[in-house]
């Protein structure tokens, strides 16, 4: 597989805490929100897929079935609302309050 987050894949990911991966995350949706909102649908595109490949690191990395529950719910409804009929009803504003509790812990315990 051809990874966008390199060094990551390689084995960083692994290092970082639940919290710094989640906020990482975050931030990948945060960029393709923002650039749907600018209608440049090819960098959105590629935020997306870079969102997926930190979800998809971060569930090859979790032994805790609480957080791989987690990760798997809040995967489907990243896709169902960038790519699906959005049947979680999720918004912009609910999915960046998701993730900004994530950077805030993130910080918190540096």
């Amino acid at each position: 597989m051809s990874y966008q987050h390199k060094d990551l894949a390689a084995g960083r990911w692994g290092q970082l805490s639940f919290f710094e991966q989640m906020a990482n995350i975050g931030s990948e949706v945060e960029r393709a929100l923002n650039w749907r909102a600018k209608n440049n649908a090819d960098y959105a595109q590629k935020a997306f897929e870079r969102t997926l490949e930190l979800i998809d690191l971060t569930l090859e990395n979790t032994s805790n079935s609480a957080h791989f529950k987690e990760i798997t719910r809040m995967r489907e409804a990243i896709v169902d609302y960038f790519f699906g009929t959005n049947q979680f009803m999720s918004t912009e504003g609910s999915l960046k309050k998701y993730f900004l509790n994530f950077t805030y812990a993130a910080r918190r315990n540096h």
